[in-house]
């Protein structure tokens, strides 16, 4: 969902100065309008909007960077921000999100970047780079994550004695620890699915998000696995579930994962993903309180 800037053009005598801002709560209708009408219309106004007020606790009052022509929004680049415990330390993480700069300003867009990384001592991440997006990040000192990503086939399988929970306050109930946080942060995040899969009477919980690939519906991709171990026994019970919500493949990194199941293949060009932190390695890294738990694209 992002893309680089191009070159510089000239501006005509007259026009208002291109200067970069915080993005403020009092610009977030604005900036959710210019996104659903620039970046995805699938995605409303609206959604947007709440995309940048995540549930959990904020570190920072803002939600990224824009760019104003006079009072004319005319670029964005989404931040969400959080506080994790990366390499044994409390962290705060800067997810780059949503990047979105006119035709007409793409050679202001660089700003955008350069006052996004101008945060001090902050990990940031990027989970859904495209296009020459990848290749800019390398140069400015991101790491590749590994995502070898395996398609899953979603196929009716027996699972006996494993039981899938849906219902909120039982998946709140059966969770503890850093399982029931992490679900409390993401339960009205708006891309996350929550699942709970009790095999043996033992919790697994699975978070993930629909998506579509080349433009077609029916694929989901894993975003959490509290145990990759369970999740290998009740996997056929998840896949009935994913097909009763119309998804008839599952894409999963290993990463995520944990494991490589039965009959699945690997994708031969699976998406990047990337971070840049001093101090924190690649293991360190996940997909939530992100862009990828918060927006449904």
């Amino acid at each position: 969902m992002n893309q680089e800037p191009t070159v510089p053009v000239e501006r005509p005598a007259g026009t208002p100065r291109v200067v970069v801002a915080p993005i403020t709560a009092s610009d977030l209708e604005r900036v959710g309008r210019f996104l659903h009408e620039h970046l995805d219309p699938r995605v409303p106004a609206e959604t947007w909007t709440r995309t940048v007020r995540p549930a959990w606790c904020s570190p920072v009052d803002d939600h990224g960077h824009l760019l104003l022509e006079g009072d004319r929004v005319v670029g964005v680049y989404l931040a969400i921000h959080s506080e994790r415990v990366l390499g044994g330390e409390r962290r705060h993480v800067c997810n780059l999100a949503a990047w979105c700069v006119l035709d007409t300003h793409r050679a202001h867009g660089v700003r955008l970047l350069r006052a996004q990384l101008a945060r001090p001592g902050v990990v940031f991440t990027d989970l859904s780079p495209s296009g020459t997006v990848p290749a800019l990040n390398r140069r400015l000192g991101f790491t590749d994550l590994d995502t070898t990503t395996l398609l899953v086939p979603c196929l009716p399988l027996p699972t006996p004695g494993v039981r899938v929970v849906t219902s909120p306050a039982r998946i709140d109930a059966l969770l503890e620890g850093r399982d029931r946080e992490i679900y409390r942060d993401h339960r009205d995040a708006a891309a996350a699915r929550h699942v709970v899969l009790l095999v043996g009477g033992r919790p697994c919980y699975v978070m993930f998000r629909k998506v579509r690939r080349k433009g077609l519906p029916g694929f989901a991709t894993l975003l959490h696995v509290s145990d990759p171990e369970l999740l290998r026994r009740g996997g056929g019970a998840l896949s009935r579930h994913l097909l009763r919500h119309r998804v008839v493949v599952l894409l999963a990194e290993l990463r995520v994962a944990g494991y490589a199941p039965r009959l699945s293949r690997r994708l031969s060009d699976p998406r990047p993903k990337m971070f840049r932190g001093a101090g924190v390695a690649p293991g360190d890294v996940d997909d939530l309180y992100s862009e990828l738990t918060s927006v449904p694209w």
